[in-house]
């Protein structure tokens, strides 16, 4: 008899669905058949049955936060169960110690932590009996019984097993000591919470923090650009006036006096330039440009995406969710065919099948056995469903998955973009571009409403004679770097700080990784939503004042690296593949601990944090704190009660009661305003000068008091 453990219950259910079974307690009894001859039992985990101790479990000294006791380095880590998912383990540990079960096979999910979820289970329960690994991409039928005649040995994972052990220690101490040292310290500067900090988490922060404060330093300045209309015969057309390839006119007076010049004067055409284009199609997903794609179209958060494709996975209708490749094996390819026919039976995608390539088999742009390791790109499986079956979320995904593989086996997109250049009274230089799509090829496929279309430019040649026929300036004024929306987080992440628009990765990654792993980038931004330090409106990512004020200690510590968590994660695929040592990596991580504690309490004297509201940060209930938290920040200036955070403003706590009206935005024409300057405005009626307020394509600088008679906060100014 062999014991079959899965990650999940249903993922259980779905393995033992081809043969025949009977359903038991916490388990599934497969009858004798070709594939399992004295029959088998299939169980499962409910994702980690077990945890890293806690440190007072170690040590009971380590139960209080002190900086005496850092860095907290246990001699051997140990695992505990947790108390929720005992019952399920008292199944497993039973089976696999039944004297009938000679065998086991490793069925979770075919990744790091898979791995470590299900040998921590079997390493737990203190048995040793042989083991195989159940290694497939997809759960359709097919792949399962090819999947369990195709076992893998134990050895030729047990790698992968010492890498997600040695990530999940040095999470723990990175974790553990950073949040204990920061936490300390920035309570004895009056911020009563706990500052979470980690190995992946806190430089994921510090970008986002980066970003926020270079929009914060952005100062806007306006600048004007002059605009033609051009008559050639019958033809009429536009350009912009540029000099040296700028069009950007920093003096209105300058900007004025070129379109004087230029009213109703000849113009001739001194160059036509045409350049042909060719795009091949998008590259097929991994599980990150699929995040990054689906939060684009549909502003679902990146955990939403993974749930929903970890569904349809296990539906089994497409392949491996956690996948980091954008390549399929020949194998695979061969599959292709049978897919698209499978798919031309359902609208919309029958219009586009058959498609010019019904083979990618020698395409290497999609197929690559080199470029695959554990998973290949996510696609559709030939178990194909109709996508209207599907809950609406489900089909959303589905079906842009399904168009880019199909998309994969259509022609490349051909453009020609044209650009005109026009001189005005033989000085004057305006440029004019516009596109013309030859050929569409894939782009019919994803690209159905084009936004940014670009006018097609009349047939004209060089030396031909015109006119300017109307003329024109147009105000503008430069934007500051735009907030990071969820899915660019992702791709932030992936790239280690390098952000880009495109999703083709691969060419810019090359051998560098980012941020975390396909399979946690998800939780990472989860778990900073949870401990209060982003926030997310809009689809469009915030920080916190208590991500500020954490960024702000850290510094340039290591620890807020996104390039040298980067290289961390870099060594942790080489000891998954048998290139470097772990107990080495170990040992590195442990001399960091002491490093980040030292330079924490030498840094901390010189701490700032100046603009920040730090006494709304405290604790509450046990738990990570709200915004909103109910200190007062002073007494109300119209009936004397308490005034707080209230969320989104600060306003007086006896609205409930009297219907006290006094409220202050905490953001006024564009500026944050901080609970330290509510502070000051209610002690003493006035706060200190504020610079940055923005009122159309102007900043000015002011104060804010409170008027006794009109009974509001105005702005005050400085009297000349």
């Amino acid at each position: 008899m062999k014991v079959v453990i899965a990650e999940k219950p249903d993922q259980g259910a779905t393995l033992a669905k081809p043969f025949p079974h009977r359903k038991k307690q916490g388990y599934i009894e497969i009858h004798p058949n070709e594939i399992f001859p004295t029959g088998a039992y299939v169980t499962w985990a409910v994702g980690h049955l077990f945890g890293l101790q806690s440190p007072e479990k170690y040590d009971s000294k380590w139960k209080k936060w002190t900086l005496e006791d850092l860095p907290i380095i246990p001699g051997r880590f140990q695992y505990e169960l947790s108390r929720a998912k005992a019952k399920q383990f008292g199944v497993i540990k039973q089976l696999l110690h039944n004297k009938d079960v000679n065998e086991i096979i490793h069925a979770g999910d075919a990744g790091r932590e898979g791995e470590l979820i299900i040998r921590n289970i079997i390493s737990m329960a203190r048995v040793q009996k042989p083991m195989k690994r159940l290694w497939i991409s997809s759960l359709t039928e097919k792949a399962i019984i090819n999947g369990f005649r195709g076992l893998k040995e134990e050895h030729e994972l047990r790698n992968l097993y010492y890498e997600a052990y040695s990530r999940a220690c040095a999470d723990w101490l990175v974790g553990m000591n950073a949040s204990r040292v920061y936490s300390i310290l920035l309570k004895q500067q009056g911020m009563a919470d706990v500052f979470s900090a980690g190995r992946v988490q806190t430089p994921t922060l510090a970008l986002i923090v980066k970003r926020d404060e270079e929009i914060e330093r952005f100062n806007s300045e306006p600048f004007w650009e002059v605009k033609a209309d051009f008559q050639f015969g019958e033809h009429i057309y536009e350009g912009t006036w540029q000099r040296e390839g700028e069009s950007r006119i920093q003096s209105e007076e300058l900007a004025r006096k070129i379109a004087l010049f230029c009213k109703d004067k000849p113009a001739v055409i001194t160059e036509v330039k045409t350049e042909r284009k060719e795009f091949s199609p998008p590259m097929l997903f991994n599980l990150s440009t699929l995040q990054a794609t689906i939060n684009k179209m549909f502003k679902f958060s990146p955990k939403k995406t993974l749930d929903i494709l970890q569904k349809l996975y296990q539906k089994g209708i497409v392949s491996y969710p956690r996948s980091d490749s954008q390549y399929v094996t020949k194998g695979e390819a061969e599959t292709f065919p049978e897919i698209l026919n499978k798919l031309k039976q359902f609208e919309p995608y029958q219009q586009w099948i058959p498609a010019p390539q019904m083979s990618l088999i020698n395409n290497k742009r999609f197929v690559n056995d080199a470029k695959v390791s554990d998973h290949y790109a996510i696609i559709p499986t030939e178990q194909v469903t109709d996508p209207s079956s599907l809950s609406q979320d489900e089909k959303k995904i589905y079906d842009i998955i399904i168009k880019r593989f199909i998309a994969a086996h259509h022609d490349k997109a051909v453009i020609n973009y044209t650009s005109i250049i026009t001189v005005v009274d033989g000085r004057a230089e305006f440029v004019s571009k516009g596109k013309q799509i030859l050929q569409e090829g894939w782009r019919k496929i994803i690209i159905e409403n084009d936004k940014e279309k670009e006018p097609l430019l009349p047939p004209v040649n060089e030396e031909d004679q015109g006119i300017v026929k109307k003329v024109n300036m147009k105000e503008g004024k430069t934007q500051p770097p735009k907030r990071y929306t969820e899915g660019q987080l992702i791709t932030l992440m992936k790239t280690a700080g390098k952000y880009i628009e495109n999703d083709e990765l691969e060419r810019v990654l090359k051998k560098t990784e980012g941020l975390g792993t396909e399979a946690t980038r998800a939780g990472i931004i989860t778990m900073l939503k949870d401990r209060q330090y982003i926030t997310i409106q809009k689809n469009i990512v915030y920080p916190t004042d208590k991500a500020k004020v954490l960024i702000r200690a850290i510094g340039e510590n290591v620890l807020a690296s996104a390039e040298m968590t980067a290289k961390w994660e870099q060594r942790l695929q080489q000891i998954g593949v048998g290139k470097a040592s772990a107990p080495e990596f170990m040992e590195q991580v442990k001399k960091l601990s002491h490093s980040l504690v030292q330079n924490a309490l030498k840094e901390a004297k010189a701490w700032n944090f100046e603009g920040l509201d730090t006494e709304s940060i405290q604790r509450k209930n046990g738990k990570y704190g709200k915004r909103g938290s109910k200190a007062s920040l002073g007494a109300c200036l119209k009936c004397g009660g308490k005034v707080i955070d209230k969320g989104k403003f600060y306003g007086c706590s006896n609205y409930q009661k009297t219907k006290c009206s006094f409220t202050i935005s905490k953001t006024i024409l564009s500026k944050k305003i901080t609970g330290a300057v509510i502070k000051k405005v209610l002690k003493e009626g006035k706060s200190d000068r504020i610079d940055g307020f923005k009122k159309g394509d102007k900043q000015f600088s002011a104060y804010l008091g409170w008027d006794h008679q009109q009974k509001k906060i105005q702005f005050l100014f400085d009297i000349k």
